[in-house]
């Protein structure tokens, strides 16, 4: 009995552990931007983020279109900049910053 609930309590910290470090955070998003889109794109966060409202960039993320709006902004950024494992980042950054958020970063 007591092997069983070592296991369960075990089983219950990987999975709360994978679960936080897979979900995305606004704060990554703003250094990732200022680390690999601000020079590319010639503007700061708060404008990028600001050409959109919430709900437009909640859009454009469900219909999967987030890197190509992107390169449509920043027509100079790089591909290697837009890795997937970026996007969610950026999702949140520019979802927490748009125009309609009243945020401001400091990027």
């Amino acid at each position: 009995m007591n092997k069983i609930i070592k296991i369960a309590v075990g089983v219950a910290v990987i999975l709360s552990l994978g679960a936080t470090a897979a979900s995305a955070d606004a704060g990554k998003g703003q250094k990732l931007f200022s680390k690999k889109l601000k020079r590319a794109c010639g503007e700061n966060g708060g404008v990028v983020a600001g050409k959109h409202t919430q709900d437009e960039w909640t859009d454009i993320e469900d219909a999967g279109k987030l890197k190509s709006e992107i390169k449509k902004i920043c027509p100079k950024v790089k591909d290697k900049d837009l890795k997937a494992r970026y996007m969610k980042d950026y999702y949140d950054f520019f979802h927490d910053f748009a125009s309609d958020s009243g945020n401001v970063p400091s990027c």
